[in-house]
């Protein structure tokens, strides 16, 4: 029984050794007929039967020898072929349905208008600063109050001094001895002790004048014999009180500041201009500035001064214009409205929506003719109000897609036409 049972088995995997080798022989079979390997000694073996029984000379194969590949001769494409220019076909009517529009890229001038807003401040070159040399106490103000107009030259506080005082009392003296010098009998010893008496007498008027004591009262005080009690403070300029440190009866020390009167007959603006606009502006430029205050006037104003620095919490820069006052209706602090036309000279320049900018680069689609758009990378410059300038990948005269150019854009990525990159 086992015996029996071992023969089966054996016979089995004879069965499946034999199904196994006659496919893996067919399979290779296949294999070897797609590749042509088995065609090609086909082919070979019929030629050389062929040949043999034509009566000409043939070619005999070795036993085992496997005949050679065909070898199929391709012509190489040139090297430096040119590339074909991408373009993306949008046919006439559908253009029409989606509102395609065409514009010619031309040289036109350009300008720019800045508008921002500014601030009137005093001119700083009309302010004026009344403070006293001397130490002493107020003991009269004339001007009790800021903003009151002065006039220059105006008594603004009279000052009691009692170094100033003593100083005038010693001049005095020297004026005396002065005169008391010319009586003396010995003309010599007269005149050493009058021109002696003279270097004095000028040394004393010229430290009354350091103090600001003017000469009608240094003639004032020889005339009448006596010192003047008080000094009395003037105004530098024409103008309003800015502002009053002096107090009645204050006492005052050398260079303490007692009044601030500023000029207002002619009035600074100062404007704020973004970082990115400053190399637009220039001194002298021209600017129209109004205010609200005053519907439908306008001041003309010329770019006076642009300063050095930069804020760096707003990114601006302050420009400086100077505006006349007549009748000072401009109050400092007032705001202002600020234009100014920037003429950039003739520019190649397209509409603002021709161009598609990717983040990366900017794409235009120039209109090729018979439907056809090319994607085409350009350089911008300056834009101004609805025009870009175009500083590199167009000439004058192109035309360029400048509405539904997004249309176009995605038409040409369903297609897999993307610009070419600009050689730098």
């Amino acid at each position: 029984m086992k015996k029996r049972n071992l023969t089966i088995m054996v016979i089995c995997l004879l069965v499946v050794a034999g199904t196994f080798f006659y496919l893996y022989r067919a399979e290779m079979k296949d294999a070897a007929t797609k590749l042509g390997i088995l065609k090609g000694v086909t082919e070979g073996k019929q030629v050389t039967g062929s040949q043999q029984g034509g009566g000409t000379p043939t070619v005999e194969h070795q036993h085992g020898a496997v005949a050679p590949l065909a070898v199929t001769k391709t012509e190489s494409q040139p090297a430096n072929q040119a590339e074909e220019t991408p373009t993306v076909e949008i046919p006439t009517d559908k253009q029409q349905l989606i509102g395609v529009r065409t514009v010619q890229a031309a040289i036109r001038p350009l300008n720019r208008v800045i508008r921002t807003v500014g601030r009137i401040e005093y001119d700083e070159r009309k302010l004026g600063t009344a403070n006293t040399k001397i130490e002493g106490w107020i003991e009269k103000l004339h001007v009790d109050y800021t903003g009151r107009y002065v006039q220059r030259g105006e008594p603004l506080a009279e000052i009691y001094s009692p170094e100033l005082v003593a100083t005038q009392q010693e001049f005095l003296n020297i004026l005396r001895w002065a005169g008391q010098s010319q009586s003396v009998k010995d003309e010599r010893t007269a005149m050493l002790l009058v021109k002696d008496a003279q270097t004095m007498l000028e040394a004393a008027k010229e430290r009354l004048r350091l103090w600001d004591i003017s000469d009608e009262q240094i003639k004032k005080i020889e005339t009448t014999g006596k010192p003047i009690r008080t000094l009395t403070i003037y105004s530098p300029v024409s103008g309003y009180v800015l502002q009053k440190m002096a107090v009645q009866g204050m006492r005052v020390m050398p260079g303490e500041k007692l009044f601030d009167v500023v000029d207002l007959s002619s009035v600074w603006i100062v404007a704020d201009i973004y970082e990115y606009e400053l190399p637009l502006i220039k001194v002298g430029q021209t600017a129209r500035i109004s205010l609200s205050y005053f519907p439908g006037k306008e001041f003309s104003s010329k770019v006076d001064y642009v300063y050095p620095a930069l804020a760096s919490e707003t990114r601006t820069a302050k420009v400086r214009f100077t505006i006349p006052n007549p009748g000072d209706e401009l109050k400092p602090q007032m705001f202002t409205n600020v234009e100014i036309k920037i003429n950039l000279g003739n520019r190649l320049a397209v509409p603002v929506e021709a161009v598609i900018d990717t983040g990366v680069r900017q794409i235009v689609y120039v209109d090729k003719g018979e439907g056809y758009f090319e994607p085409r990378e350009v350089t911008t410059g300056l834009k101004v109000d609805e025009l870009v300038e175009v500083t590199g990948g167009i000439k004058a005269g192109e035309k360029v897609a400048s509405s539904a150019n997004f249309l176009i854009d995605s038409e040409a990525q369903l297609k897999g036409v993307t610009a070419l990159e600009r050689k730098k």
